[in-house]
Parts: structure tokens; sequence; C-alpha cells
């Protein structure tokens, strides 16, 4: 099975983390940006990133890969049966999709990918977001993770863990300094979560291509 896109990307970071808490093997294949393959396109035909291809089948979109995902390879389980677990674990995820993702992206896209592609990032949209979006953002975050060593759902790690994690390796990429006054709980949880081993080896892979880069 392939995947295709950048880990870099919070999306395809957590559909590579999600595959390795299931043991699933996935192949990271890039897009082929600025001239996109003709093996990608076929698999996004909007060149949204993550897609995906499993022998003839092809799809994009993170949640859509991982429902296929764990349709085909129910265990472990990652999104519950149980009608409020599973609810819970949804919202945490089109939360993490929506709304942390979304405004991390305004950092992230403009102060390190504009300037990777040999554009001008608007930084004035990057410092809105970092100043006025991100610690409501995070107030929320605060009030949901657990006090110790559990999960945002049911005793285990499920999807919900994944997808809200992801975006934080991104803001760690950025430097941006969350508060431990402030947000003591998130910074224990995202840590914990980052450092597994789905997590780990991509992260480190992500800081020293951007080191390189930036050097």
């Amino acid at each position: 099975m392939i995947l295709y896109g950048s880990s870099l990307s919070p999306y395809v970071r957590k559909v590579l983390a999600y595959a390795g808490e299931k043991g699933i093997e996935l192949e990271l294949q890039p897009t082929g940006f600025p001239n996109p393959t003709a093996e990608f396109l076929d698999a996004s035909p909007f060149r949204k990133m993550p897609a995906f291809r499993d022998g003839d089948y092809t799809l994009a979109d993170s949640t859509a890969i991982i429902h296929y995902l764990e349709a085909k390879h129910p265990q472990p389980v990652m999104i519950p049966a149980d009608a409020e677990l599973r609810g819970k674990v949804i919202w945490f995820e089109e939360f993490s999709d929506t709304v942390l993702t979304s405004c991390g992206a305004k950092m992230f896209f403009n102060r390190v990918v504009a300037p990777l592609i040999g554009r001008a990032g608007d930084l004035d949209v990057a410092e809105v977001a970092e100043r006025d979006e991100l610690p409501p953002i995070l107030d929320y975050v605060e009030k949901v993770v657990p006090n110790d060593d559990g999960y945002l759902v049911g005793d285990g790690i499920t999807l919900a863990d994944i997808a809200v994690a992801s975006p934080f390796a991104n803001l760690a990429h950025l430097n941006v300094k969350i508060d431990p006054g402030r947000h003591p709980r998130t910074l224990a949880y995202v840590e914990r979560i980052l450092a597994r081993p789905s997590f780990r080896p991509w992260i480190e892979k992500e800081a020293a291509f951007l080191a390189r880069q930036a050097a």
C-alpha cells in the first residue's frame, strides 16, 4: 500500500502514525511537487495530500484513508464501536483537522513552506494565528486531555490521540512556545504521544530535513 505525501503535513503524519499503531505497512512516496506524478494525480484528482493506493483502489483525504484501513484491519481497534466513544473519536479528529491544524497551517505555511518553494510568506498572518488564535485552542485542549497517563477516549490509544497530537509536531518545528503554567497537561500529554514509536521516527526525519534546509 502506498501513501502519497510528506510527513511534514499533519494529515499525512496522522495516517502514518495511525498505520504504525495498527502495524500496517505503508510505503510513503512523494507527490512529485511542483510537477505531480501521474500516479499521485490518479489517486488525488484535486491534488490534495495524503492520497492512497491499495492495488487498483485509490483514495484521497486522511479521514477516508483511515476509515478504509480500519475496516480492512480492525485490530487493534482505533475507532471504537461503542456509540459514545466513537462519537468522541470522530469529534476529536474533526477538531484537529479543522481547528487545530488549520491554525497551525497559517504559521507553518507562511514561515516554513512558502520560503521552501520560493515564495514570500505572510508573516503577519502567522503572527496573528500564534498570538490570537492558538491560545484559546490550547485552552480547550488543556481541558480535555487526561491529567495522567491516560488517553482522550477510553482506556487505550485511539485515532483521537493520533489526530490531536500530530499538529503539535509542526508547532515544535516552528519553536512555538506553549506556556507550561497555562497548559501543563497539554505539554505532558503531547510529549508522551509524540514520543511513541509510531510518531518519533517521522518527526526526527522532519527535523533533520528542516535543519538541512535552514543550513
